[in-house]
């Protein structure tokens, strides 16, 4: 079973940044994608971004031109860089492997 540790979360202020970190336990497979998804209070866990083993990024539309993903295979390690955080991004955030989770970082953004 992959390992997947996150980290980097954290309290800012409205229009802060952030970066998290993912570092998974082995070498990314072809064809495999790792996500991050999301889980506010009192919502469902939603996704918000994936980088594949190709390195072809995707974004939910609420964080597109925000938030960006990536990925440093030597380190088996990925990133999502948070720019212009706003209050509604506050959850937990998670990394996902299929078909492992991450225990999640804490996102607290100020108004």
């Amino acid at each position: 079973q992959v390992q997947l540790v996150e980290s980097g979360g954290g309290l800012v202020q409205a229009g802060g940044s952030l970066r998290l970190s993912c570092t998974v336990s082995r070498t990314i497979f072809s064809g495999e994608t790792l996500n991050w998804y999301r889980q506010a209070p009192g919502k469902q866990r939603e996704w918000v971004a994936g980088i594949s083993s190709r390195g072809t990024t995707n974004y939910a539309d609420s964080v597109k031109g925000r938030f960006t993903i990536s990925r440093d295979a030597a380190k088996s390690t990925m990133y999502l860089q948070m720019n212009s955080l706003k209050p509604e991004d506050t959850a937990v955030y998670y990394c996902r492997l299929f078909p492992s989770w991450g225990q999640g970082t804490q996102v607290t953004v100020s108004s």
